[in-house]
């Protein structure tokens, strides 16, 4: 098979004006932090209210920043899921602190408040929800939660760019908000990330955490009050999000487009009928999700080989799909720290069987059909 004919389970569209841009910040001479960095700043405040926004090198550096800002470190206790990338929990030991996972919700994946709750201990400082493939929880619970505890909240909201909560943006309210732009998220800049804050003074003190700690009066004044680290993003990459920003709406459109061209793929190939779970849609309570990804669940224990067998079966079909995400309490390191198999038994049946199916805006419209119907044949094949 040839490999444009391959239909990869995301992938990124930069445009030619996008292109000739960076050319343009290339030839400039200034491609590390300068205009541009400031340009995709404003444009980000802008599109979460007016709130501050600083940029950086990616979305891990974002959330152990937000925690250092916030004061949390060792000795301290962070709630978190174990259905997410495992920089949601390294950043909490980057700083010191302990994570504690909670289950998930087994209708909306998303970590279970309930849950949250009564892991709360007098060590517990923050609270770091994952939007899981931009599906926000119940934000009016999530704060309430925190307000009654005294907790910050960390909002890991990596794949949430463009999601709302009824008629409100995600990061254009609550607490500390952190985006990824890496490469498969809806807007990307490559690498990137931005951390939203409540004011000017927090604003401040994370340009100082982005870079070293360092502080200019001046032409020639320089101190270092605390240390930093090297997280700040480049022209070049800003230059890219810039581009991307202007097709957000499009870009969330479409995805919406295809979400709900799967569910009728879904209905057409019988996949609910073969025990594959499909992800849920709109939150009755008002979570709106910007289709990051399009995340079903497998029988995996009757299938013959497993979810890798699925997998395999499509790639033979000319079809990419991804794993998002194991549950990471499971990992060797996480083990170590004394999580076992049984603590979380959403996170690690989902963990087991879920698979990320392509989506992204330049799909074409008979696409999702020919996932589901490969899809299908293969479960079909493979049930025991």
């Amino acid at each position: 098979m040839s490999l444009s004919a391959f239909l990869p389970f995301t992938k990124p569209d930069i445009d030619a004006e996008t292109i000739a841009d960076v050319s343009l910040v290339l030839a400039s001479g200034w491609i590390t932090s300068g205009p541009k960095v400031a340009e995709f700043e404003a444009q980000l405040s802008a599109l979460f209210g007016g709130r501050p926004v600083r940029a950086f090198s990616n979305g891990t550096a974002t959330m152990e920043v937000a925690l250092r800002l916030a004061g949390i470190g060792p000795g301290d206790e962070v709630i978190t899921t174990a259905i997410t990338w495992v920089a949601t929990a390294n950043v909490i030991l980057a700083v010191g602190a302990k994570p504690v996972f909670v289950d998930v919700d087994p209708q909306t994946r998303n970590i279970d408040l309930a849950a949250v709750e009564a892991a709360i201990t007098p060590r517990t400082k923050a609270i770091m929800p994952v939007y899981l493939a931009g599906l926000p929880v119940d934000m009016d619970r999530l704060y309430r939660i925190a307000d009654q505890h005294g907790l910050r909240v960390i909002e890991d909201a990596a794949q949430a760019i463009d999601s709302h909560w009824n008629s409100q943006r995600i990061g254009s309210f609550g607490d500390l908000v952190s985006f990824s732009f890496q490469a498969n998220k809806n807007i990307t800049c490559a690498e990137g990330g931005c951390l939203v804050l409540n004011n000017a003074a927090e604003a401040e003190a994370v340009e100082r955490l982005r870079l070293q700690g360092v502080v200019r009066s001046g032409l020639d004044g320089m101190d270092v009050e605390i240390p930093g680290g090297k997280f700040n993003l480049t022209d070049i990459n800003a230059a890219i999000g810039l581009g991307q920003l202007k097709h957000l709406d499009a870009v969330t459109r479409r995805r919406a487009e295809l979400a709900q061209a799967y569910f009728a793929a879904a209905a057409a190939t019988g996949l609910e009928a073969l025990g594959i779970e499909l992800p849920p849609q709109i939150n009755s309570l008002g979570a709106i999700t910007n289709w990051h990804m399009f995340q079903v669940l497998l029988p995996a224990s009757r299938l013959q080989g497993g979810r890798a067998a699925v997998m395999q079966m499509l790639r033979d079909a000319g079809i990419g799909a991804g794993v998002h995400y194991p549950a990471l309490h499971l990992f060797s390191f996480y083990r170590d720290q004394g999580w076992r198999e049984g603590m979380l038994s959403h996170s690690e049946r989902i963990g087991r069987s879920i698979l990320t199916l392509p989506l992204f805006p330049a799909m074409s419209d008979a696409d999702p059909l020919r996932v589901c119907r490969a899809l299908a044949a293969s479960c079909q094949q493979l049930l025991k």
